[in-house]
């Protein structure tokens, strides 16, 4: 059966699997037999819940002298397995450093990349929204294999299980790899929330809730719910909300299940972040903002008046 490797990204704080990780092997399925390469500790333990998701293989690549160099292992690793296994699609998260090794990756084995991908049928056609989310395009590699960058959220995870083989890969860090260092890590802090590009329901706050104290209604919604909060650019500009919560083109990419936006435009920055949501609801009370043209559901009034009242009534029904 043709091989279809994929490359996992686990939880740094814990060693677990990502969601993210079981969305591709969904979608890897769909194009032949998933094996996953794993960067860092506790392969072994994760090949269960891998292989409940289809993963033939797991590879572990261990050692601290891989994990001292940023992207250039990882295109190291997954050059040799693509030879190795005579694999005929890659699929990678569309994170920063997933992009770049896909790109790194093409460019080393004379193939063509697809990023940003929302879905990939069996054939390897990629459907892409692109222009700020303003058209979609079906897209396919001519020349090579098929590398793709897939967004989170953009297809549900289905379990097909099967037996999980643990390989350790004994690789060392190539002398290129070897240019740019890892000289320290900082692990960001975790509240109570989800990861915002891993998130199912995120709730955004934008220009309309007119300072960092009017997130507050935005964040208890979002508590109410169990979702992520966003907010937009000019809020995050503005010093209202950190950036590191900006949903848009110059921010994060999400695609949830259900996106509530709140006091938020639609300029097509910020539809660009959001476009692929499953479900859109905005709450606005300008009735001509653009956002409205992609709401599935639209609420025209001021969000310090509907979203408590929305709040207190999702509280009610959860008690």
């Amino acid at each position: 059966m043709t091989t279809v490797l994929v490359l996992a990204e686990r939880d740094s704080s814990n060693g677990t699997v990502k969601k993210t990780t079981l969305e591709l092997l969904t979608l890897a399925r769909r194009l032949g037999e998933p094996q996953v390469v794993w960067f860092g500790d506790q392969g072994s333990e994760a090949a269960s819940v891998l292989g409940e998701y289809g993963a033939s293989a797991v590879h572990v690549v261990g050692g601290q002298d891989m994990a001292d160099h940023p992207v250039v292992p990882i295109v190291d690793v997954l050059q040799d397995l693509v030879a190795e296994l005579d694999a005929k699609a890659v699929l990678v998260p569309s994170s920063a450093d997933g992009k770049e090794a896909a790109g790194r990756l093409a460019v080393r084995i004379g193939s063509g990349v697809i990023t940003d991908a929302v879905d990939i049928n069996e054939s390897g056609v990629a459907t892409q929204s692109v222009f700020g989310g303003s058209t979609v395009v079906h897209s396919t590699v001519t020349h090579g294999i098929g590398i793709y960058t897939v967004r989170p959220n953009s297809v549900a995870p289905a379990p097909a299980p099967t037996t999980c083989t643990v390989v350790d890969v004994d690789t060392t860090a190539s002398e290129a790899a070897k240019t740019a260092r890892v000289v320290e890590r900082t692990v960001a802090g975790k509240g109570g929330r989800p990861e915002l590009t891993e998130a199912a329901v995120v709730v955004s706050g934008g220009r309309g809730v007119g300072g960092a104290e009017g997130f507050e209604v935005i964040e208890k919604l979002a508590d109410s719910l169990g979702a992520a909060v966003g907010a937009s650019r000019a809020a995050t500009d503005a010093g209202w909300y950190p950036h590191l919560y900006q949903v848009g083109q110059t921010g994060k990419t999400v695609s949830p299940q259900l996106y509530i936006a709140n006091g938020i435009s639609g300029a097509i920055q910020h539809r660009a972040g959001m476009q692929t949501s499953k479900v859109v609801v905005v709450v606005n009370k300008d009735a001509e903002a653009p956002l409205f043209e992609l709401a599935d559901f639209g609420v025209v009034g001021d969000l310090f008046e509907v979203v408590p009242q929305l709040t207190d009534e999702i509280d009610s029904r959860s008690n």
